[in-house]
């Protein structure tokens, strides 16, 4: 079993997938910092001041402690989501433009033509010649 494991570690495609994994979530965290760090506040500073990690749908207001921390707030932190999905739609554009440059890298082989068959004259010769048989 332990040598069964160890060549199912090694086969090439899982430490492939291990290796893109790692990397994906590297690169996650990369453009969400640019998506928090970088895009956001400007567009929040034209958009009046809005943060965006703010921005919810309160449904029940919470209370403040003596910490200051509001507790028993129940919102829909709505600004949350328009951060993810900006964040999804910067890594599904540079996937996009990633998988372009490797087709444009590396064409597709041409598919290889069907071997040629006998011409209709062939055919049509074949036949005259059996029917003079």
């Amino acid at each position: 079993m332990i040598k069964e494991f160890k060549d199912f570690i090694m086969k090439g495609n899982v430490l492939d997938l291990a290796v893109a994994v790692i990397i994906a979530g590297a690169f996650g965290a990369i453009v969400t910092t640019f998506t928090s760090d970088v895009l956001m506040p400007p567009i929040g500073m034209l958009l009046g001041g809005v943060e965006f990690d703010q921005l919810a749908y309160i449904l029940q207001e919470g209370t403040a402690n003596a910490d200051g921390v509001v507790e028993g707030e129940v919102a829909i932190r709505w600004g949350k989501l328009v951060k993810a999905i900006i964040d999804f739609l910067i890594i599904a554009f540079v996937l996009f433009l990633i998988i372009k440059g490797y087709n444009k890298a590396n064409p597709p082989a041409p598919e290889p033509e069907a071997p040629a068959g006998p011409s209709d004259n062939d055919l049509l010769t074949e036949i005259r010649d059996l029917l003079k048989k």
